[in-house]
């Protein structure tokens, strides 16, 4: 696995709007019906990556705390899946309904969202405020798969409280790391 790093989003972004499939409802989802009344979470995952699957637990933990707070998660995976079918729609379900996301796993078949994000890596973690501007876009935390670092999501958890707090954020953003996207040839 190739380690790959996030890239950077201009501070004055806001989230480009979508229409996505749900993986687990069948049917098309869009930015403004997901989004939370406090901030939302744009999570780009996928199943295979042991980056992804090495943060599940917090990720389901996490949302089930805040999206409490009204930041509402959002999960995309926009692999290919011609190439790794371990990623496709119907197996993206099955590790939803397995590890209980609480929140929507999308499916970015033209890879136009990930485009329109920049997003390089799973995951990529994008945090908007109430408006859909970007507030906080960087890693989890300091934990890999392999290190004796433990898991506690101290990085975001702090950016979504100072979201929650009205406070803005001036912490360093430590860009996300993990598997590459597997983008179409």
């Amino acid at each position: 696995m190739a380690l790959t790093k996030s890239n950077p989003f201009k501070l004055t972004q806001k989230a480009p709007n979508f229409n996505l499939l749900d993986v687990v409802l069948s049917k098309e989802k869009s930015l403004q019906e997901l989004k939370g009344r406090n901030g939302t979470l744009i999570l780009f995952i996928c199943n295979h990556c042991p980056y992804v699957i090495h943060i599940n637990k917090i990720l389901v933990s996490l949302a089930n705390h805040y999206q409490k707070q009204g930041i509402n998660f959002i999960a995309i995976s926009s692999n290919d899946v011609e190439s790794y079918a371990q990623d496709s729609p119907e197996k993206m379900k099955e590790l939803s309904l397995e590890v209980k996301y609480p929140f929507p796993y999308l499916y970015d078949k033209t890879q136009e969202v990930a485009k329109a994000y920049d997003a390089a890596c799973t995951p990529d973690i994008f945090l908007f405020d109430k408006n859909l501007k970007i507030y906080y876009h960087g890693q989890l935390d300091n934990s890999r798969p392999g290190s004796d670092t433990p898991i506690n999501g101290k990085d975001l958890s702090n950016a979504m409280d100072l979201l929650l707090q009205r406070k803005t954020y001036s912490g360093p953003e430590v860009p996300s790391m993990g598997c590459g996207i597997k983008w179409k040839n």
